[in-house]
């Protein structure tokens, strides 16, 4: 899959791309790590009991250059993206999502456009 400078999750009503003020360091202190290509990779649980549960998955992935970026929501094992909006009893994982979003808009790693 290539990157993008605007992506959206399945259900989120938002979209997102890269902000103007990126800088490689705050990827780092978010987690990220750097892949053998270069890129910079995230992947967090969206369990909101466990880090390690197998729910569901943030995957985020950035560019070396970063001017593009790709992310997604899938199941635990990552391989199918999934749409946690559309069931009340994947709320908790919701909310462990937005949390994820805001943290990366406040750190202007991210920036909304809708």
């Amino acid at each position: 899959m290539a990157f993008s400078t605007k992506a959206t999750i399945l259900g989120d009503p938002h979209s997102y791309q890269i902000h103007p003020e990126i800088k490689k360091y705050t990827l780092k202190d978010l987690g990220f790590t750097e892949t053998k290509a270069g890129n910079y990779s995230l992947e967090r649980s969206l369990d909101p009991n466990s880090p390690y549960g197998a729910g569901y998955k943030f995957k985020m992935m950035v560019s070396k250059d970063l001017d593009g970026f790709r992310m997604s929501v899938t199941t635990g094992n990552g391989l199918k993206k999934m749409d946690i909006f559309k069931s009340p009893d994947t709320q908790g994982s919701v909310e462990q999502y937005q949390f994820l979003i805001n943290n990366l808009i406040n750190r202007e790693v991210l920036k909304r456009v809708d």
